[in-house]
């Protein structure tokens, strides 16, 4: 029985042509894979299915997914988060791929817990992320909220101000004014959830290629199992982002909604839906 497996060009480029072919063969892809973003079985015998290779700072790993679930494609992780997410996987969820090659190609991340470029941070500020679930026209919704703990000043500024919002709209974030409807994706960034936890934010590399970290997490955060149902459902999350003092560390969700309605009428919130990437 032929093989329903998509192998995207970005995959082929960093795999080489013969390693693409003799998956597309069946040579060297499982009978059966967990999806690495629903973490339910598939068979790519049975359903089509996407190879997804994250590439690390020295080796490579290349999982499999739903195709519904998503794409094939090309996701820059450090080498940290790819061989602690490896070491989860069931043995036949995974297979080597090429790792030098990968090396090669893959995109320094930024530091953790640290803005990317193109934001300069004062201070080395941390920005917080909180994680929940935000209910919007009846519906919830997985949303990450970010809050810096100091000013962020735009690159070459030499001044105290405070640019952390007019630097994320100006990447496409939207301003709002209250949480009345769920707002539109923003194509280019992502949200990278590995075997169920919290790895990173991604934006668009500023000098091309593959995307590059925003924030990622010293260490993988767990999310509850409804905040994870809810982002498989969604295939998305809700990212807000608040200057810092406007949202603070709130230890029940309907207290960080009251948050966010605050920060949205005082004018200080701005966000946007960002598509999952999974391992």
């Amino acid at each position: 029985m032929p093989r329903m497996l998509d192998v995207s060009n970005e995959v082929r480029a960093e795999i080489g042509d013969e390693e693409a072919d003799r998956l597309l063969a069946g040579d060297s892809a499982p009978g059966g894979y967990d999806c690495t973003s629903c973490r339910t079985p598939g068979n790519p015998e049975q359903e089509r299915t996407s190879t997804v290779l994250f590439i690390g700072d020295e080796t490579a790993v290349l999982a499999f997914a739903h195709s519904t679930c998503l794409p094939s494609q090309v996701v820059q992780v450090t080498e940290e988060q790819l061989l602690g997410a490896a070491r989860s996987f069931n043995g036949d969820a995974t297979a080597p791929a090429a790792p030098a090659q990968a090396a090669q190609t893959a995109p320094v991340p930024a530091a953790p817990h640290q803005a990317a470029a193109p934001y300069v941070v004062p201070e080395q500020a941390v920005l917080g992320v909180t994680s929940g679930l935000v209910l919007i026209a009846g519906e919830l919704h997985p949303a990450l909220v970010v809050e810096p703990t100091a000013p962020v000043a735009r690159p070459g500024s030499l001044g105290s101000g405070d640019d952390f919002l007019p630097l994320l709209i100006e990447q496409g974030f939207m301003p709002v004014t209250e949480l009345s409807t769920a707002p539109s994706v923003l194509h280019g960034w992502s949200v990278l959830l590995a075997v169920g936890q919290l790895h990173a934010v991604l934006q668009p590399n500023p000098n091309g290629g593959q995307p590059v970290a925003w924030w990622q997490a010293h260490q993988p955060l767990q999310v509850t199992e409804g905040w994870r149902a809810a982002a498989n459902k969604h295939q998305q999350v809700l990212l807000f982002a608040a200057p810092v003092g406007s949202i603070g560390r709130q230890p029940r969700e309907d207290l960080l909604r009251d948050a966010l309605d605050r920060a949205a009428a005082n004018g200080r919130l701005v966000t946007a839906a960002l598509p999952l990437a999974g391992l």
